[in-house]
């Protein structure tokens, strides 16, 4: 990793909500819970990816996000994500979502673990 990725760096980025981050079990066109944690992950890993080697990148390996406001389909949701730690080659994060009318609707943290992605998958079993 290279140097400068240290707490209190933080990215923020925005993004269109689609029908394909629907919640699909609900009648509405809203916003479901796992797409804006995915968002939040996608904003964890822009944040880092300017500090990785050749041959690293990071993994998702845990998540604490409260889904806290319904978002329409259609509209926009802003998340921002302050990383707070990074110990072991594990990275901690703060995460925060709004939508475009100015209502938070997550927040929470994650973390991330820093890996050679030449060995990587040949750590999985078969």
């Amino acid at each position: 990793m290279k140097n400068g990725l240290v707490p209190g760096r933080s990215h923020t980025e925005t993004y269109l909500t689609t029908l394909e981050m629907r919640a699909k079990q609900l009648v509405s066109d809203v916003f479901s819970t796992p797409a804006m944690i995915g968002l939040m992950e996608y904003t964890c890993v822009l944040l880092v990816a300017p500090y990785l080697d050749e041959n690293e990148q990071t993994v998702g390996i845990h998540v604490d996000v409260r889904h806290m406001a319904p978002t329409k389909i259609g509209q926009s949701v802003t998340v921002t994500a302050e990383l707070l730690e990074v110990k072991d080659n594990k990275l901690r994060f703060a995460l925060a979502a709004v939508n475009d009318q100015g209502v938070k609707i997550g927040e929470g943290t994650h973390r991330r673990a820093l890996i050679n992605t030449n060995n990587f998958a040949a750590r999985a079993p078969q």
